[in-house]
């Protein structure tokens, strides 16, 4: 059951087949469906619900598999690799200050990006019609 009545723009009305990226993106980000964008789509830290408890819309169909790992590892070492080495080249801390404070901080990051990643991949699932996130008469 799904009800088009939940969308973020009051002002225009959304049609069936106008599923916004970016929009799908950020709800995503949010960790909110991407239809509705006010029902929560984990259930804990990575699970996605079946559905969204607001608007009612499927979302079991989503793939996301080890992409937002993947996504989690690249920007991680990407920021944390300069960084490292940007202080150590500055500072010249000792090195277990220098590995303690960048194992804490990359740690950190990975448990911060990985579910809103998910998210993301989910949104862009959904606002692609990939694998079953098809137009209500096809589910």
């Amino acid at each position: 059951m799904r009800d088009d009545s939940y969308h973020d723009d009051a002002t225009a009305p959304v049609a069936e087949d106008d599923r916004p990226m970016g929009r799908a993106m950020m709800r995503g980000w949010r960790r909110r469906c991407p239809c509705c964008g006010a029902g929560p789509m984990l259930r804990g830290y990575l699970s996605v619900r079946e559905s969204c408890p607001v608007c009612g819309e499927a979302l079991h169909h989503q793939r996301a598999d080890d992409g937002p790992a993947y996504l989690t590892i690249l920007i991680v070492g990407h920021l944390m690799a300069p960084l490292i080495l940007a202080a150590f080249m500055s500072w010249r801390p000792d090195p277990m200050i220098l590995a303690t404070v960048f194992a804490v901080g990359t740690v950190g990051l990975s448990l911060y990006l990985l579910p809103r990643l998910k998210g993301m991949m989910v949104g862009i699932q959904w606002a692609k019609r990939m694998h079953g996130f098809g137009r209500p008469d096809e589910a």
